[in-house]
């Protein structure tokens, strides 16, 4: 007997097998010199391999210290950092930990400090001939993403995330709703409309000119659901979202290219079948990983050092297994979030970062490797970047008025994974791995 869900994987192999799930594409014309181009599983960059070395910066827009958004570009340009990964969107929310101030609310009143902080963000990161990828939503509550659409259009109702009453998968699976909410996406599909189509205040220059920007991606982490059957009940509307929201995009935006940020197969419960027909479209340019032992439970965080080869183990394989992905889709592959804990699961900078940096050059290893054998593996962000930012409390956690901002998001203790300017060690590993890079050609 052909059960509902074999039937369901044996439909999107096929369909992933021929890359047309998004429908057919008009042949567009080659974007300028200075922009990001993708030719089968490599990126390129004025005829030449596009490889790179990055960071999460998601909070770019939210510094509003001018003097210290350079310093941070300058410490991380100086690494041999080239490519950001930056949030464009934050929706006004009631959910527990949602930022403030956030980019719009439900009138669609925006915030002009954050338009204008990415506007800054995006000349300074142009004048330092670096690069960023720009998501347009969240699937997590960290910046109101797709539950506060949802809410906006459902009369208010939502769940929290981590809420005891509400146990996993029951965010996830609430938040999949968004796709099937005509609404809900209209209101998201307004704001793609906002930002891509955005002319940037201090340069002049039109976001869909910009050759500082890489690319634009549907959003941080889109999964069809935290379940099979609420996967399986979504998976048509989740195609939809996706299709359409890359054609909305490209049909702005010709010169970018386009990606969903989706995390791999922790995004899509384990399935290969979820992994490829989500990469598959023609307006999917690349494909992405996210990786996180310690949330997954590869690593014990009240055992790092017994649990450490595990994760190491788990992590590799991991690894291994999208780029066969990747070169199944004919894509590139970026692994564009990866983050550890500092030794002891402590958040303080006096903490030293031994396991972590293991880590990290594990991860570089195999960027390395791809790279020299033109495997699609072609560049790494590292999750994240705090730089100068140091915790304002105690107890490491985000609390409302705060505005030193790192890359630890509010609903996480900060100086749990991000990496801060005085953690030596794992600069050097990241400084060494740039110098590789580039030599590999």
């Amino acid at each position: 007997m052909i059960t509902r869900r074999a039937a369901i994987a044996t439909s999107l192999a096929a369909s992933a097998a021929t890359l047309s799930i998004g429908g057919p594409t008009m042949a567009r014309p080659a974007p300028p010199a200075g922009f990001v181009r993708r030719e089968g599983m490599a990126l390129t960059l004025d005829g030449r391999p596009y490889r790179f070395v990055g960071a999460n910066l998601w909070y770019a827009a939210w510094i509003g210290d001018r003097p210290r958004l350079g310093r941070e570009l300058d410490a991380l340009a100086g690494l041999g950092v080239t490519n950001l990964r930056i949030a464009a969107s934050a929706e006004l929310s009631p959910l527990k930990n949602s930022v403030r101030p956030a980019f719009r609310d439900e009138a669609g009143a925006y915030d002009e400090r954050l338009l204008t902080g990415l506007d800054h963000a995006m000349a300074e990161i142009g004048k330092r001939g670096l690069k960023a990828v720009l998501y347009l939503t969240n699937f997590w509550e960290w910046s109101g993403g797709m539950a506060t659409y949802l809410l906006w259009t459902n009369g208010g109702r939502y769940i929290d995330m981590n809420d005891p009453a509400h146990p996993w998968p029951a965010f996830p699976d609430f938040v999949a709703g968004f796709y099937r909410s005509p609404e809900a996406v209209a209101l998201y599909h307004d704001h793609v409309r906002r930002i891509v189509g955005r002319m940037n205040s201090v340069t002049g220059v039109p976001y869909a000119e910009d050759p500082a920007i890489m690319a634009w991606q549907l959003a941080n982490e889109p999964r069809p659901g935290g379940s099979d059957p609420v996967a399986d009940q979504s998976l048509a509307d989740f195609h939809d979202w996706i299709g359409a929201t890359a054609r909305l995009i490209k049909s702005i935006d010709p010169n970018h290219l386009v990606s969903t940020g989706g995390e791999g197969l922790k995004g899509s419960m384990e399935r290969e079948d979820l992994v490829l027909s989500s990469q598959a479209f023609d307006d999917i340019d690349y494909t992405t990983a996210h990786l996180w032992p310690g949330n997954w439970g590869w690593l014990d965080r009240s055992d790092m050092a017994g649990t450490h080869g595990r994760a190491m183990t788990q992590s590799a394989d991991y690894i291994a297994r999208h780029i066969a992905l990747a070169r199944r889709l004919d894509r590139p592959l970026v692994l564009e979030e990866f983050g550890y804990p500092r030794d002891g699961d402590v958040y303080s900078p006096d903490a030293p970062t031994t396991l972590r940096d293991a880590f990290y050059g594990m991860i570089h290893d195999a960027v390395l490797t791809s790279v020299r054998a033109g495997d699609p593996l072609v560049g790494s962000n590292f999750w994240a970047w705090n730089g100068e930012g140091r915790a304002a409390h105690a107890d490491a956690r985000f609390r409302p008025g705060d505005d030193a901002f790192l890359g630890d998001p509010p609903h996480e203790p900060q100086g749990w994974y991000g990496v801060f300017d005085s953690d030596a060690s794992t600069l050097e590993r990241i400084r060494a791995h740039a110098v590789a890079l580039t030599a590999a050609g």
